[in-house]
Formats: structure tokens, C-alpha cells, sequence
């Protein structure tokens, strides 16, 4: 037996439900220094970058706090802090 859902109408009651206050809220935190990150790995910024998947001027404009790294890249980056095993055997 299959249930019909109403999408339209769960997102609705979902909006109403987060404008009541009752929905949950995720911070995502932005490693403090992606320069002491990387300099902790021992990499040049052109190896980090790479191993980031970003462009060398992305990681300076990191490194030098112009730009703010999205939540994907802030999820590899604390990776990279809390397990620099994982990018020292690449």
C-alpha cells in the first residue's frame, strides 16, 4: 500500500511550523585560520589548493579573510584540522 504525500502542502505547514519558531537551527563554523590549517599540514598553497579542489587565489582570499570558504569547503577544512593524517597520505 503506498501513501500519497501532498509536498506542496508539507513544505507549507513546514514554513509555518519554522516562522512559529519551532524549527531547529544549524550554525555551520568557519575554521578560524585556514592559513595555520594548512601551514599545520606542511603544504604549499598551490598542493592545499588542489587538495581542496579551489583555485590558489581562493585559498588567499581565504588565508587573508576576503572571502569566507562554503559549508563544503568548511566541512573538508575541519577535516583537515582535526585529521591531517587523511591529507598527509594523499
Amino acid at each position: 500500500m503506498t501513501i500519497k504525500r501532498d509536498i506542496g502542502n508539507e513544505l507549507l505547514e513546514a514554513i509555518v511550523f519554522i516562522k512559529q519558531g519551532k524549527g531547529k537551527k544549524y550554525i555551520i563554523e568557519t575554521p578560524e585560520d585556514v592559513k595555520e590549517i594548512r601551514e599545520g599540514l606542511d603544504l604549499s598553497q598551490s598542493v592545499f589548493a588542489s587538495l581542496m579542489g579551489v583555485s590558489i587565489r581562493t585559498l588567499q582570499e581565504w588565508e587573508q579573510g576576503r572571502r569566507k570558504p562554503s559549508g563544503s569547503a568548511c566541512s573538508l577544512l575541519r577535516i583537515a584540522q582535526q585529521h591531517p593524517e587523511v591529507f598527509t597520505h594523499i
